[in-house]
């Protein structure tokens, strides 16, 4: 059974596999450690306070997850989040990012969001096209701003407006603030 969900820290572990070959052999990530089970348990739960962290569950298993952050902490930037997804690696090419981000998009939209941003270190074509196909426009190149893997990278920064801006708008609710009942469960 398939299923998206908000993560819990009882998906950390899976979550930290998904994660650590990026780390450790990829420049996907500038992160050059992998985080600790612990580490990402911590993680989810900090980011969980205000931001959604969504998993793709197939029978039991996490084969992606999602995240939202805070694109600045300076309080004008509270309305723009930055977006990642990473999906297993026997898992990619099957529309699991694409699903996982739609959910993401609706929650942010719903909790009062208006901008995702989503930074990728290139070369990425699989990346750049599913944020492309997402609607994502490049609003700005990071030039040799990263070294890993033997050289120096670029990160594309891409935006996506998630909804109509409007004068004077809400503060955002944190995710723990929608009733359960607004929240995805596919």
């Amino acid at each position: 059974m398939t299923i998206i969900r908000l993560a819990t820290s009882e998906d950390a572990s899976q979550i930290q596999a998904i994660y650590a070959p990026f780390c450790e052999h990829s420049p996907v990530t500038f992160e050059t450690q992998a985080p600790t089970v612990v580490e990402m348990s911590q993680r989810i739960s900090k980011f969980m306070q205000k931001f959604p962290w969504l998993v793709y569950e197939y029978n039991r298993e996490v084969l992606g997850y999602v995240y939202a952050a805070p694109h600045h902490d300076r309080t004008a930037y509270q309305w723009s989040v930055n977006v990642s997804v990473y999906i297993h690696e026997k898992a990619r090419r099957q529309g699991i990012g694409r699903n996982l981000y739609k959910c993401l998009f609706e929650l942010l939209k719903t909790q009062g969001f208006y901008n995702a941003y989503a930074g990728i270190t290139q070369p990425n074509q699989p990346s750049m096209n599913l944020h492309r196909s997402l609607g994502f426009q490049e609003v700005g190149i990071y030039r040799n701003v990263g070294y890993k893997c033997g050289s120096w990278h670029d990160v594309i920064w891409l935006e996506l407006p998630l909804q109509e801006h409007r004068e004077n708008p809400q503060t955002p609710i944190a995710i723990r603030e929608i009733p359960s009942d607004r929240i995805l469960q596919q």
